[in-house]
């Protein structure tokens, strides 16, 4: 599955997710934040992920590359509508701060499994 990204022009701007956020997609969504972040002019920023599938290691890096941009100038990014999946891969990481993995892929092997946990539950 892939990345399908669209930018609402809204205030805050929101980037609209859907599919899957890993490895082979997260350069698409770095390339996104980047153009939207040219100039410096956005100070807040939503990624709407109501329509994510999945989220590995790799997505997770997009998001904290774009609060490290946003937030030393007094900015805030927000992430909203998580599906229960990938909600327990963001609570997961809120809650190993610096992590306790040995690796990223150990790390992905960790939320796919998780993941998967949480949707056959459903």
């Amino acid at each position: 599955m892939t990345l399908k990204i669209t930018v609402a022009r809204s205030s805050p701007p929101t980037l609209v997710l859907a599919g899957r956020l890993d490895t082979n997609t997260a350069l698409q969504l770095d390339q996104e934040i980047d153009r939207m972040l040219a100039g410096g002019a956005v100070q807040r920023l939503v990624f709407d992920v109501a329509d994510l599938d999945y989220l590995s290691s790799a997505g997770i890096r997009c998001f904290i590359r774009a609060r490290k941009a946003i937030e030393p100038s007094g900015g805030k990014v927000a992430v909203v509508h998580p599906k229960p999946a990938v909600r327990k891969v963001l609570d997961i990481v809120k809650a190993l701060p610096g992590g306790i993995f040995t690796s990223t892929t150990e790390l992905d092997a960790y939320l796919d499994d998780i993941q998967k946990q949480v949707r056959d539950k459903d």
